[in-house]
């Protein structure tokens, strides 16, 4: 029990950190609350506002259709599965939010 106590004693909030896998949990929930209410921001006026795309949300971006373009790519994407699914995971897709949160 002593051990137990000095351990709380010296915890240090400031240094407690989510997990990856958490982060991306978040994410995601955060993106299908915001779907529900609507549809999303187009993709190409994120990246005219400087957001960085990945290459799946690039590729919608091209496109004409601007109802595409409010659709979330990373609801099928290989990398928000990862992301969930296992800590740090190996994605280094550049743009990727769940990249970013796996220290990539």
């Amino acid at each position: 029990m002593d051990d137990l106590i000095r351990k709380a004693e010296e915890f240090d909030p400031s240094e407690a950190k989510a997990s990856s896998r958490l982060k991306s949990r978040i994410l995601t929930k955060l993106v299908e609350l915001e779907q529900a209410e609507g549809p999303l921001r187009n993709l190409s006026e994120s990246r005219d506002a400087g957001e960085q795309l990945c290459v799946f949300e690039q590729a919608l971006a091209m496109l004409p259709s601007g109802e595409l373009q409010s659709k979330n790519p990373c609801a099928v994407c290989h990398a928000r599965i990862l992301g969930e699914k296992v800590e740090n995971a190996p994605v280094f897709w550049p743009g990727c939010a769940y990249a970013r949160y796996c220290g990539h």
